[in-house]
């Protein structure tokens, strides 16, 4: 794996975690970790069997999120995510399980300095931002 360039105010997010294949892994591990994961059980009862589409979705959605390309939003729309996680019970300990799998994701690809904390505050908000129950 290639040295991701420093996380400062001359790069993106997007490029200070490597680009696209950097996000493409983050989302695998992260979705690999929620198959696998005892505590994360309840969240993967809310995807479908099959994870290929949930896969693509949340590496399109980070693309842009993380300031690089706007696939998702080429494709879907705005992201609109309260709407769209309305139909599943979101408590705090789903928040909890869906940051678990996160912060396994990020310590896999060893993601730390300022960018870690940067994306440990930024997954945090949203996740506390999906909480409906």
């Amino acid at each position: 794996m290639t040295e991701a360039p420093a996380f400062d105010a001359s790069n993106t997010p997007f490029e200070s975690i490597g680009g696209e294949p950097a996000v493409r892994t983050l989302v695998d591990a992260f979705y690999d970790r929620m198959d696998t994961a005892p505590e994360a059980a309840d969240i993967r009862a809310m995807h479908p069997d099959d994870l290929t589409e949930s896969r693509d979705k949340l590496f399109k959605f980070l693309c842009g999120w993380l300031g690089g390309p706007q696939y998702y939003m080429a494709q879907y729309g705005h992201p609109r995510l309260r709407m769209r996680h309305a139909p599943f019970a979101i408590d705090e300990s789903a928040r909890d399980a869906w940051l678990s799998c996160m912060t396994y994701a990020m310590d896999a690809q060893s993601i730390d300095g300022a960018l870690r904390a940067f994306l440990d505050q930024r997954f945090t908000h949203v996740a506390d931002f999906m909480r409906n129950r």
